[in-house]
C-alpha cells in the first residue's frame, strides 16, 4: 500500500549557494531538504515529508493534498493570452494577408 508521503511531488534542483542538491516539496510550506546527489535530496525530501505530515498531526493542523501530476489534469486546450493593443488590431489585417501573414 503507498503512504500518503509518497504522493507528494518533489522538485530537485543544483544550488550552487548550497553545494548540493535541494529537494522542495511545494504542497507543504516550508518542507525541503538537501543531499550530495539528486537521490540523497530525494530520500532526505521523503524523510522530511514524514516529519512534516507527523509535526502537523500532533498540532492538529490540516495536512495539504498531495497536488495531481499534470498529465492527470484535465485541460480544455483554451489559451488565453493578453496582447498589446497594437498587435491585437493586427491581427485581422495579417490574417486576411496572402499566406496568412
Amino acid at each position: 500500500m503507498e503512504t500518503k508521503m509518497t504522493k507528494y511531488p518533489i522538485e530537485v534542483f543544483w544550488s550552487d549557494e548550497d553545494e548540493g542538491y535541494i529537494a522542495v516539496v511545494p504542497d507543504l510550506p516550508g518542507c525541503n531538504a538537501w543531499g550530495k546527489t539528486e537521490i540523497e535530496a530525494i530520500r532526505e525530501a521523503r524523510n522530511a515529508i514524514d516529519a512534516w505530515i507527523k509535526a502537523a498531526q500532533s498540532m492538529k493542523r490540516t495536512i495539504p493534498a498531495a497536488s495531481r501530476p499534470a498529465a492527470d489534469r484535465s485541460y480544455s486546450g483554451k489559451y488565453l493570452m493578453h496582447l498589446h493593443k497594437s498587435l491585437h488590431a493586427a491581427m485581422p489585417t495579417s490574417a486576411r494577408a496572402p499566406g496568412g501573414r
